[in-house]
């Protein structure tokens, strides 16, 4: 499990990005409970993830509406597969309107540099 933690910063808000092996929903499951061990990641806001498995494509928005996806193209576009990419965010008090795509775009970003 590789996890990059406070890279993203904006009005209050916190992000940071995760990720590891990843081959279906029982995996995504298991990956998403061992980072939520972290009471930090337990008490994001969002743990917004996808994966492309060999059988579907997975991706959960965790109330982060339309995050999910922005995760999954960017693995499309990689051909990363059987790997899950978690992007976390701890929700600062101000709403960042669309920005909040392109923190997500930067932090699947750096997960992908730094793997």
């Amino acid at each position: 499990m590789l996890v990059l933690e406070n890279i993203i910063s904006d009005r209050g808000s916190r992000y940071a990005v995760a990720g590891g092996p990843c081959s279906g929903a029982d995996e995504a499951a298991a990956f998403l409970k061992e980072l939520k061990r972290r009471k930090k990641f337990a008490k994001a806001t969002h743990n917004t993830w996808a994966c492309l498995t060999e059988d579907a494509p997975l991706k959960n928005d965790d109330g982060e509406s339309g995050a999910g996806m922005v995760i999954l193209r960017m693995l499309e576009r990689e051909d990363l597969r059987n790997e899950i990419v978690v992007v976390t965010r701890w929700y600062g008090g101000k709403h960042l309107g669309g920005d909040r795509f392109r923190h997500v775009q930067e932090a699947v970003r750096q997960y992908l540099d730094a793997r």
